[in-house]
């Protein structure tokens, strides 16, 4: 469930697919949400799945080749649909079943993982859909209470230690190692679960957008228990 008391001007709800992919964002608006409640037994299919790495990629052949019990075959269906839905409006929908994301140890003070709130970027006028079916969900974060890590000046400070180049060149070492796409919430920043089974559109950064890029991340995965995910 989507914690009501925590939503924000930013989020709009819509009650069927088409309304999701049709609905512009505008002004403060940039994640989109169909809210539904899930069919089946998801955790069936998750614990069927051998998870021998930290990211398991799922096809339409390797749901098929699953013996399931009724509850299953539900969720499966769900599944399925889903993935239909989203091909047919052009995405490219990924199922993926993940114990845990890398970390990024490169630079301690600044991890640039899924982990950390971020925005995704494109060259081209895209969005990003995403639910969670099993397990731990995804988090975003209004506009209004994050800061680009980036203008933080002890970060900078820092980040420039590493850098260490031409002062005009560093906007461009900053966007080629992707710290500008990485946010520090405030403190009094009110993450917002986007919770089991609802199918989220958010606002992607690229050149023809009108609206802030939605701050997400990946949540932290609890002991033992892996997560079912579709994104694209």
């Amino acid at each position: 469930m989507i914690d009501l008391s925590r939503t924000a001007n930013q989020i709009h709800y819509v009650t069927n697919f088409q309304e999701l992919v049709s609905t512009p964002f505008h002004k403060e608006i940039n994640a989109i949400c169909w809210t539904r409640k899930l069919i089946g037994d998801f955790s069936e299919i998750a614990n069927k799945i051998e998870l021998n790495r930290n990211i398991v990629s799922l096809d339409e052949h390797e749901l098929f080749e699953l013996q399931l019990s009724e509850q299953g075959r539900l969720a499966r269906e769900f599944l399925l649909n889903d993935m239909m839905l989203l091909e047919a409006h052009g995405a490219s929908p990924i199922l993926n079943l993940i114990k845990c994301y890398d970390r990024d140890d490169a630079c301690p003070f600044f991890p640039t993982d899924v982990y950390s709130f971020h925005v995704d970027r494109s060259p081209i006028p895209i969005d990003t859909f995403l639910c969670t079916y099993y397990g731990e969900s995804s988090e975003i974060l209004p506009n209004s209470q994050a800061e680009q890590k980036v203008l933080v000046p002890e970060i900078r400070d820092e980040l420039k230690k590493i850098y260490r180049g031409a002062d005009e060149g560093f906007e461009s070492f900053l966007s080629g190692n992707f710290f500008d796409l990485h946010y520090l919430p405030k403190p009094e920043a009110h993450p917002i679960s986007l919770g089991l089974g609802n199918l989220w559109r958010l606002a992607v950064d690229h050149p023809e957008s009108t609206v802030p890029p939605c701050l997400h991340r990946a949540p932290k995965e609890k002991n033992g228990q892996s997560r079912l995910l579709m994104i694209c």
